[in-house]
């Protein structure tokens, strides 16, 4: 009889993409259309722009102290108007 012949294949591959990590400072508030986005102010704590403070969109729950994986770190969301639909 034929044995079994066992083979180790490797059908894909994962690749990660570079990421800095940046912790959570502050929560500034809700943001898109229906309140499904976390405005916060993060430091980075790595990379290019190491200690510079900037403003991401984070979805899902995120609290002070927090780390956040930033895939780039050059674009900052724009800033929350309180002033709303149609208030000066």
């Amino acid at each position: 009889m034929a044995e079994k012949e066992t083979k180790s294949e490797t059908k894909g591959q994962v690749n990660f993409s570079s990421a800095v990590p940046g912790r959570v400072d502050e929560i500034v508030g809700r943001t898109g259309t229906r309140g499904e986005a976390i405005q916060v102010r993060c430091k980075i704590l790595d990379g290019r722009d190491k200690n510079k403070t900037i403003r991401r969109n984070v979805k899902g729950p995120v609290q002070i102290g927090d780390i956040l994986m930033l895939r780039e770190t050059e674009i900052e969301a724009q800033a929350l108007n309180r002033a709303g639909r149609g208030n000066s």
